[in-house]
């Protein structure tokens, strides 16, 4: 690995020289930026609706965050009570209690213009477009070297390839995340970076920490990143924010996680999956000094973990490995193939688009630095190659994973039993206290008290189930038959059954079998992940 840079010296008088080198790029074809970021803006915003339309989008996770957003709206604590019933929170909890991501908190006046779910898919969708601009300065930084037509070409090229990537087009499917406030601002920071305003780098690292607990280990591999870059040059302001990164990340990661997470209802280890490792943190690095070779055991110890990296690198031609930007990965990756969760193990989840903006930083990198004219002919011809190769596998990567469906009528219409659960949705009165099936629940947190309908009865006025379809959190169908069943012979009426999905009122006071509701001393409780999760690269 190289820790060189596609920047000029680093001199305070070399800034404004590069500055104008970018401005050469980007300036004349700016309005290519605002299409890019149209295209981006409108294609994760189609399939963010799509999945609404389809009724694919759960409570788990979009209710959530709902909910959460919803509360900040309303100048008040982020409170999902479809969170905090399933996984048993006591009272008090709060989503800052499971991730800490106060910078949610910028999206309430979305929901002072429209107090609806689908705030967030376009909120997210616009957070992505905001790379556009930014992954496009980061080739102009790379490419300053280069002849000012390859340097043009690399900009449109990364901004069409960000555009339209594969994991942000996962990242809509599944529907909304912190992650969107995590892509623009690591693209922003390590833009910063290379233009060494280092004012900018600082607040868009302390937001990536305000966005989840993990997040400062990025901040911190970024901090000697720049200390690493810094060593043997004049930049006295880089190194010592490398420094104040390196330190400062992994405090505020550790602050929230220990002290800030508690604080709001949460538990320090809740998260806590890598018992391949050690019961907790201590126990790992004790088992990992007496035996370091556990490290490369958990981390290969399932065959999708390595096929996940061979397609995060492999699609890139590894390129991102000859640039010491590629660090900045490494916390992100050990927290997913050492985990004992299946569901970290595939790229059919949102993770990916956190680690999107470094693969792209760093291939940039070191194509601008095998682009410059100071290189021979044949190596800006291979670098050439290796870029359009990169963009040709990152579009046609993105054609199955996102963009085909959308072009697939289909796709827009929810199957029969989605329909039903909209269908009968719309019976229950707004204010209801509602136990909920996973996929409808985002349709009624603007409207009603609604919980996840699960293992443990909560007693609620209606009930939206269904009897022939395993949904979240269930292991299988016939205990969501059973769950009626239950509940018909406690003192629960059927009002309306279609395709499987049913709806029940409660008549009376009568107690349920197992009725629960968390109270104070509640002990949170993770969901075991089904057998069949963790054996498809491209299956969540």
């Amino acid at each position: 690995m190289t820790t060189q840079t596609a920047t000029p010296p680093t001199t305070r008088a070399a800034v404004p020289a590069a500055a104008r080198r970018a401005a050469a790029v980007l300036g004349p074809p700016a309005r290519r930026t605002v299409l890019l970021s149209l295209l981006c803006f409108a294609v994760m915003c189609a399939i963010g609706m799509q999945g609404w339309l389809s009724v694919s989008l759960g409570g788990f996770d979009l209710g959530i965050f709902d909910q959460g957003v919803r509360g900040y709206a309303h100048f008040g604590l982020p409170v999902s009570t479809l969170k905090y019933y399933h996984h048993e929170f006591p009272p008090g909890f709060s989503l800052l209690g499971d991730h800490f991501s106060p910078v949610l908190a910028l999206l309430a006046p979305l929901y002072w213009i429209w107090d609806d779910p689908r705030s967030l898919i376009i909120g997210q969708a616009l957070l992505f477009a905001l790379g556009v601009p930014l992954i496009r300065r980061i080739a102009a930084h790379s490419f300053a070297a280069a002849e000012p037509r390859t340097a043009r070409r690399a900009a449109d090229l990364a901004g069409l390839v960000y555009a339209l990537g594969w994991p942000l087009l996962v990242a809509s499917r599944v529907g909304f995340h912190e992650v969107a406030f995590a892509v623009p601002l690591t693209l922003l920071m390590l833009e910063r970076g290379l233009a060494r305003r280092y004012g900018t780098v600082v607040l868009a690292a302390v937001l990536l920490c305000c966005t989840k607990e993990d997040l400062g280990l990025l901040v911190g591999a970024y901090g000697l990143v720049l200390l690493l870059r810094t060593r043997r040059t004049g930049d006295r302001a880089g190194r010592l924010t490398g420094l104040g990164l390196l330190l400062g990340g992994p405090v505020a990661s550790a602050v929230a996680i220990k002290w800030l997470i508690p604080a709001m209802g949460g538990e320090p280890g809740y998260y806590w999956n890598y018992k391949a490792l050690g019961d907790d943190g201590g126990q790992a690095v004790t088992h990992l000094l007496h035996n370091p070779f556990l490290l490369v055991q958990t981390a290969f110890d399932q065959p999708l973990k390595p096929l996940l990296l061979l397609w995060l690198f492999g699609t890139v031609f590894l390129l991102p490995l000859r640039s010491a930007t590629v660090l900045c990965l490494l916390p992100l990756l050990a927290e997913r193939i050492l985990s004992s969760n299946p569901n970290h193990w595939s790229i059919a989840r949102h993770y990916d688009s956190m680690l999107w903006p470094v693969l792209l930083t760093a291939s940039l990198e070191v194509l601008g630095r095998l682009s410059g004219t100071g290189r021979p002919e044949r190596t800006r011809r291979r670098a050439r190659l290796l870029g359009l190769g990169t963009v040709g596998v990152a579009l046609v990567a993105a054609v199955p994973i996102g963009l085909l469906q959308l072009a697939v009528p289909s796709s827009w219409e929810p199957r029969a039993s989605e329909a039903a659960l909209v269908r009968a949705a719309s019976l229950i009165p707004d204010g209801a206290s509602v136990e909920a099936d996973n996929q409808i629940a985002p349709r009624l947190t603007a409207r009603t008290d609604v919980v996840l309908v699960d293992g443990t009865p909560r007693g609620r006025e209606y009930v939206l189930t269904r009897s022939d379809k395993r949904s979240f959190p269930f292991k299988t169908d016939k205990e969501q038959a059973d769950r009626i069943q239950l509940l018909l012979a406690h003192g629960y009426r059927q009002l309306w059954a279609e395709d499987g999905v049913v709806l029940l009122h409660r008549e009376g006071d009568q107690p349920i079998p197992g009725e629960h509701v968390p109270g104070p001393g509640s002990k949170p409780v993770q969901d075991e992940v089904p057998s069949d999760v963790g054996h498809n690269l491209f299956k969540g």
